[in-house]
């Protein structure tokens, strides 16, 4: 059986037992072009490795694609369709840092909304009213990207400051209340889009000039365009720059400190947090808690006031 094949059988049981495999199913294919749609016992663990080491580098998409591929054999061996794997046995140890998420500071995220006429003149195919909307809901609700470009018309409930979230990450979907000045600022984008484009229920809630939905690729190129625009990278190369996905660890991030600033009990909060996020557990909230200075300072804050009480009983 040839590669292609294989992974297509591979792919649709996956997602029979649950799973999206969307970076997974983005990844293999680029795994068989890279290899060529090759009978499965064809293909030697030294192309496997040219695979991997396309960057020169260990990095965290190496261990990626290792984990991808793994899986992938495990299912091609189970059922008979190669004999062995030509996957290295070992994983190297990473010679590139962990990426660690960017928290933008409120400064920089007001230059990311002011920089968004400038970034979207020309051939940018994304209006910057919808762009600028699209930023403010991404860190005011902390969403994922995928979520707020699935969003219509319908799902998106101002009266009552709601949005119904469907089909997430995880294929739960959940509603997600916005407080007011959120709620606002997208009362006044949509009135902007229905005099541009009259849409239906259905309709895309953020979309192009012709009135369809907006896709992930275009809105990640416009943003890498607006963080130029803005003035906003830090050291590294181009895949350890702050990415869109950063405003929603930049939300929970900024959230958390307020709470702490405001005397909340954030051991009770963050489970609700959890909920808000659409996480499964409070382990993935966890991992958005990036200990910045300003986080650092505040959980500080708030031990020593403890720390100087008389009785903790």
């Amino acid at each position: 059986m040839n590669l292609s094949k294989a992974i297509s059988l591979y792919l649709s049981h996956m997602r029979s037992l649950g799973h999206r495999f969307i970076s997974e199913d983005r990844l293999l294919k680029a795994f068989c072009k890279a290899v060529g749609d090759l009978p499965l016992e064809t293909i030697e663990s030294g192309a496997v490795l040219a695979f991997f080491n396309r960057t020169g580098s260990v990095t965290e998409y190496w261990v990626k694609k290792h984990s991808v591929l793994t899986g992938f054999y495990g299912f091609a061996m189970a059922r008979g369709l190669v004999v062995g794997s030509p996957l290295p046995l070992q994983i190297p140890t990473q010679t590139d840092p962990a990426f660690q998420p960017y928290i933008y500071s409120e400064t920089e995220i007001k230059n990311l909304l002011d920089a968004s006429q400038a970034a979207c003149a020309g051939k940018c195919q994304i209006e910057s009213f919808v762009l600028r909307a699209l930023l403010v809901l991404l860190y005011g609700a902390a969403l994922r990207l995928g979520e707020a470009l699935s969003l219509t018309i319908a799902d998106v409930n101002l009266d009552q400051a709601i949005l119904r979230i469907r089909g997430t990450k995880f294929f739960k979907s959940r509603l997600v209340p916005i407080g007011r000045d959120l709620a606002t600022a997208m009362t006044a984008y949509l009135t902007k889009r229905n005099d541009w484009h009259r849409p239906s229920e259905a309709a895309a809630f953020f979309c192009f000039r012709d009135g369809q939905a907006l896709t992930i690729h275009t809105v990640e190129a416009a943003f890498r365009r607006l963080r130029a625009f803005a003035g906003i990278r830090r050291e590294g190369g181009p895949r350890r720059q702050p990415r869109l996905h950063d405003l929603r660890h930049s939300g929970v991030v900024h959230r958390v400190v307020a709470w702490h600033r405001s005397g909340a009990d954030v051991q009770d909060l963050l489970p609700k947090l959890a909920t808000y996020l659409g996480h499964v557990d409070l382990h993935g909230t966890q991992r958005y808690l990036t200990m910045t200075p300003e986080l650092l300072r505040e959980a500080s804050r708030r031990f020593e006031r403890y720390a100087m009480e008389v009785d903790h009983a």
